[in-house]
């Protein structure tokens, strides 16, 4: 079976731009950075992009092309390439694929949600819903969690992921080139120009209220950006920075790992990466933090503005941003913009997801694209019905946790690790320059090797200290809510352990002499 390849250099800094420009983009990134220091908050951001951010994305494009010259796409089979006399490492590396898997499974949810609220903006489905409170009712009631005037089941949000989910595997039966490669350089233009639209609208509002002078968008940009210098003392907020990096770049999935594998052994890493996430850092920072924050303070005001930063995507995205596009001069078309912004980026960011899966089954297992996209398809979309219908009872945000906050950064610490040295950072340097146009800063080797795993160790040592204790006891999940929980994680349990044995037997079958040495 012939390898895959990308189709063009751009087309791989596209994909994997696509991958890291998301949701937490143009809506986690303003409300957070509002709420952790403004102004103040872009120093241990920055911090953070420099130290963790950009070795990480260096360090996955390295290893993934480097594995894919062995004709491994996912970790496990990197990992082993990387650190042959170690039997057990491929074993670690199924977390770059447990981990993008079970984000997968809710995130298609939340992105056939945006779908759905692009519909319902165009028809005027929520037009009746006049504040925050009638907006709630709205999203409870399409997420099946009450039942009210606006919706009497699941009927419609159902109907919406089915198109969703079916969308993401039909890009994916279309393979690396001509599929998510097609879909990313083109969604990538759409999104952009959509975003810079909505960025000049907002921008150009005026003071909305002419009693108000003073709430105008402007206003709110220095709102956003002006430094809360005091914040910089709360440990909190360089810990909420070093998160926001993670999550924006992607780094720590392995999705950049298995994007890279299909690289050529002389195509450029080094300024790809850099490309990569400079795409996204201005997608967050220039673009996300121009639209949410601006056009909530013009309208709303400061104090509102203040409650809004601290709102959870879901209030923010679902509740707070139609109210706003209502009150705004064709609103319904900007609205709509809106939420088609957010689908692409879902769309985006969702195929990434699955790509390890679906790679893992076809280099391992040596399947075919479409046997290996029917398996990962039936096996995620019968993992996706206790998210949609368990949704009220914590199932979604107990697999976010263990999917996104803990697989992310114990995954990021391991590459690190391997990286600077098992592998070792003299080869691992010279790997990193194979075929590359720019020449990184000489000091990067003392970070890679030093400052970015020590980062990333005192991250999980942190988290361990303050709170392992009441995660792992569910001290903080409603009493009614706990066997829900519980059942999600012996289901996430039971997935990792199904990984690992799939992974013994390729490895007991194929690779024998390894598995005995």
């Amino acid at each position: 079976m012939s390898r895959e390849h990308w189709g063009s250099k751009l087309g791989v800094i596209l994909a994997v731009a696509g991958s890291a420009v998301g949701l937490g983009n143009f809506l986690r990134f303003p409300g957070i950075a509002a709420d952790n220091g403004g102004g103040a908050f872009m120093i241990p951001y920055f911090v953070s992009f420099l130290l963790l951010g950009l070795p990480l994305m260096w360090i996955e494009w390295t290893i993934g092309r480097f594995g894919g010259g062995f004709e491994h796409s996912t970790a496990p089979g990197v990992f082993q390439t990387m650190w042959r006399k170690n039997r057990f490492i491929k074993y670690f590396g199924v977390i770059g694929i447990f981990g993008p898997t079970v984000i997968f499974i809710y995130y298609t949810y939340i992105e056939s949600w945006l779908l759905g609220y692009g519909v319902f903006s165009v028809t005027g489905r929520y037009a009746a819903c006049t504040d925050s409170t009638q907006m709630a009712e709205f999203l409870k009631g399409y997420q099946g969690l009450v039942h009210n005037d606006y919706f009497s089941g699941l009927g419609s949000a159902y109907l919406f992921f089915l198109i969703t989910f079916i969308t993401n595997i039909v890009v994916l039966c279309f393979g690396i080139r001509g599929g998510i490669e097609r879909v990313c350089k083109w969604g990538l233009v759409v999104l952009f120009g959509l975003a810079v639209i909505l960025v000049v609208r907002v921008l150009t509002l005026g003071a909305p209220d002419s009693a108000r002078p003073e709430w105008n968008p402007i206003a709110g940009m220095g709102f956003l950006w002006n430094p809360q210098w005091e914040k910089l003392k709360e440990a909190k907020v360089w810990l909420a920075a070093a998160g926001q990096i993670f999550f924006t770049l992607s780094v720590g999935f392995g999705v950049i790992l298995t994007y890279a594998s299909y690289l050529t052994k002389q195509d450029d890493v080094a300024l790809s990466g850099l490309t990569a996430a400079t795409t996204n850092e201005l997608a967050e920072v220039i673009l996300g933090g121009s639209i949410v924050i601006p056009a909530a303070f013009a309208f709303l005001g400061p104090q509102a503005t203040q409650a809004i930063a601290g709102q959870g995507l879901f209030d923010l995205g679902f509740i707070t941003m139609p109210l706003i596009f209502e009150k705004m001069a064709y609103g319904t078309v900007f609205a709509a913009m809106w939420f088609f912004l957010l689908f692409i980026a879902g769309v985006t960011s969702s195929i990434s997801l699955a790509l390890p899966a679906i790679a893992f089954l076809e280099d391992e297992f040596n399947l075919s694209r479409r046997e290996a996209i029917i398996i990962f398809a039936t096996i995620t979309f019968i993992l996706c019905q206790p998210v949609i219908f368990f949704l009220g009872n914590g199932v979604l945000g107990e697999m976010d946790f263990w999917g996104t906050s803990v697989s992310l950064v114990v995954f990021g610490t391991i590459e690190a690790i391997l990286f600077g040295w098992v592998f070792g950072i003299d080869r691992a340097w010279t790997e990193l320059h194979q075929g590359s146009d720019i020449r990184i800063p000489g000091f990067y080797r003392w970070i890679i090797k030093y400052v970015t795993p020590l980062m990333l160790l005192t991250i999980i040592g942190v988290w361990v200290w303050q709170e392992w204790k009441s995660k792992l006891l569910m001290e903080e999940v409603e009493q009614a809510n706990r066997p829900f929980v519980l059942m999600t994680r012996i289901g996430l349990m039971g997935l990792f352990a199904f990984l690992l044995i799939m992974i013994w037997v390729v490895w007991k079958r194929r690779h024998p002499s390894e598995e005995t040495s």
